[in-house]
């Protein structure tokens, strides 16, 4: 059994990607060839972005994205810590300094009330809080009317971290329209993933699209004959769009798929695992399914780990407790949900080709060990 299948997507998409990625090959322009302008056209359709421009991954996404905001040294960057480290990685990048908040222990997406805490610890700090960036943490969009009520508030920009939720929506919407810059990541094990790295940056400002086309270029004017920007060298290889642009076809499909089976789980496992909860309005992508488990977590990890089937835990720490970035500011002493969620989570296999008998083994495994870990071991006699 595999955490994220790969290998059955590769055999139901494998023919169309092979003549894809062939067509490269014969007309050999690897670095932002037609095939680039082709995905970047049709994730601006897809996601009702008026500009897409792709990069060379999700985490230069965020520093692209940031650097054309403007967003650098002396400036608080408002973001979850409870999250992958790229989110705060790429705001020290760049110079800025991440400020952590709490997320909400239903949705694990960002909790507005601790946005506004971490707003006045930067001011404490002599920082200017310039940006919040929201995540759309396992696929599900953030709470994105009080977070631009905030924002608004605090005169701040919004910049969604969405590199685990492209293709899910908000209200109607979907992500890449929801803030006013959007990132995204293509890696193979996201619901939109290709077969190397890649990412994407969405927006409606004409002028902020045209400024990370020159960044991703090592800064060049639109002609080439000028270097007019301090960029860097983080272009989309030609093949990763062709794979793309065939694996969107799809995308769809695979969604509903997701939800299928996020459905099924939510039916069907025990009631001492606490399923996650779906925003009203809001839709996933099931980039994770992740489960809390408030007694034994780890014994029904290792349980499951023995039983063959694949668990995985995001995130056993929280970043304002990682070594690297605890000298950084946070919303509060403690992030109290963050920390109990780091204790509890569980992430099942999820992916759009995952059968009922499959699934099946996933819930069995699950309900046998939680029945184990809630089992008190009996004291032997004297």
């Amino acid at each position: 059994m595999e955490f994220i299948d790969l290998s059955a997507q590769r055999r139901r998409l494998g023919l169309r990607i092979d003549r894809a990625v062939a067509r490269v090959l014969d007309h050999g322009r690897f670095i932002l060839g037609p095939e680039v302008d082709e995905l970047e056209r049709r994730l601006q359709e897809f996601s009702g972005a008026r500009y897409c421009v792709t990069c060379a991954n999700g985490t230069d996404a965020l520093e692209l994205a940031l650097s054309a905001m403007n967003i650098g040294p002396g400036d608080g960057v408002v973001v979850p810590t409870f999250t992958y480290v790229a989110t705060a990685e790429a705001v020290v990048r760049v110079g800025a300094t991440p400020i952590f908040a709490d997320v909400d222990a239903e949705t694990y997406n960002l909790r507005p009330e601790s946005v506004a805490a971490a707003i006045r610890a930067a001011e404490h700090l002599g920082l200017r809080a310039r940006c919040v960036m929201p995540v759309d943490l396992f696929g599900q969009p953030a709470d994105y009317a009080a977070i631009h009520r905030l924002a608004e508030t605090h005169g701040l920009k919004v910049l969604a971290d969405a590199a685990q939720s492209f293709g899910a929506t908000w209200r109607g919407g979907r992500v890449g329209a929801l803030a006013g810059v959007t990132t995204t990541s293509f890696y193979p094990a996201k619901p939109l993933g290709c077969y190397g790295d890649g990412g994407a940056i969405f927006t409606n400002d004409e002028a902020l699209a045209s400024l990370l086309r020159s960044l991703r270029r090592h800064g060049q004017s639109e002609r080439g004959d000028a270097y007019i920007h301090i960029g860097r060298n983080s272009r989309l290889d030609t093949i990763q769009a062709a794979v793309l642009i065939e694996k969107l076809s799809a995308f769809e499909e695979e969604i509903e798929a997701r939800n299928v089976a996020a459905r099924r789980y939510a039916e069907r496992l025990p009631a001492q695992v606490v399923a996650p909860r779906i925003a009203e309005g809001n839709r996933s992508v099931w980039a994770q399914y992740t489960v809390r488990v408030p007694v034994g977590r780890d014994k029904v990890a290792a349980s499951c780990r023995a039983a063959g089937v694949p668990i995985a835990i995001h995130y056993a720490t929280p970043l304002h407790q990682a070594p690297a970035y605890r000298r950084f500011p946070t919303a509060a002493p403690q992030l109290e949900n963050a920390e109990s969620l780091s204790q509890e989570v569980l992430s099942l296999p999820m992916h759009a080709d995952l059968d009922e008998r499959t699934q099946d083994r996933v819930i069995d495994a699950i309900r046998e060990a939680v029945a184990a870990a809630a089992t008190k071991p009996r004291r032997a006699r004297a």
